[in-house]
């Protein structure tokens, strides 16, 4: 699986392609700036690639625009973007497309390599990686009693959060040490709380959620 990494502080940088390389990644480019991102994208045609919002000329969305302009040019190349801080606006534009193949993570997740390494491999084959801080922040600001959102019970909650990070039905269970069939019982409930159509496939359903979740703010 070869990757694009665009990463402006060098030790990152060098201990992202370190463990990239450990787990059996190929490290096709690893850069600093926007321009180099750009052009390594246009040109290596990766099969996914692992981007730092901010990077060198502009410093502020410099990496997220130049991934995003990819994916207009190629719909559906896998990105996952990594911040030092809950951007919710980054991770809606991520969405927007609808396209899936997505992921935000905060730069925390990178010291936990067994986390991050599934991360790039759930993007790269078309699913979404969403950072747990990210999900919360939009739970917390759907949370009205005038929002359907507010009808859900405390585990249900607790199911959609799981569910919006892009886990399995099987992963939910074995998180929550419940069986799969009270999960999916969870999920159709969760579903028609919220008056979306019920879909086994992983990722519609994650973008589906989110999309809900992040409409009209």
């Amino acid at each position: 699986m070869r990757v694009v990494l665009a990463e402006d502080l060098f030790l990152l940088r060098d201990g992202l392609v370190r463990l990239l390389q450990a787990h059996g990644f190929e490290i096709a480019a690893a850069v600093e700036s926007g321009p180099e991102l750009a052009a390594a994208l246009a040109e290596l045609d990766p099969d996914v690639a692992v981007v730092d919002v901010r990077l060198p000329p502009t410093h502020t969305d410099e990496g997220l625009q130049c991934a995003l302009d990819a994916r207009r040019k190629r719909p559906g190349l896998p990105v996952l973007v990594l911040s030092q801080h809950v951007e919710q606006l980054y991770a809606r534009e991520l969405l927007a497309d609808g396209t899936g193949g997505v992921g935000y993570l905060l730069k925390d997740r990178v010291f936990d390599a067994e986390q991050f390494v599934d991360a790039v491999r759930r993007v790269a084959a078309g699913g979404t990686a969403m950072d747990p801080q990210v999900i919360q922040q939009l739970l917390a600001r759907r949370s009205g009693d005038d929002r359907p959102l507010a009808r859900l019970t405390p585990r249900e909650r607790e199911v959609l959060e799981l569910m919006a990070q892009g886990r399995s039905n099987a992963a939910i269970a074995g998180k929550l040490v419940v069986t799969e069939r009270a999960i999916a019982k969870h999920t159709a409930n969760i579903f028609a709380k919220l008056g979306l159509e019920v879909s086994d496939d992983d990722n519609r359903r994650v973008l589906a959620v989110l999309a809900y979740l992040d409409h009209g703010r």
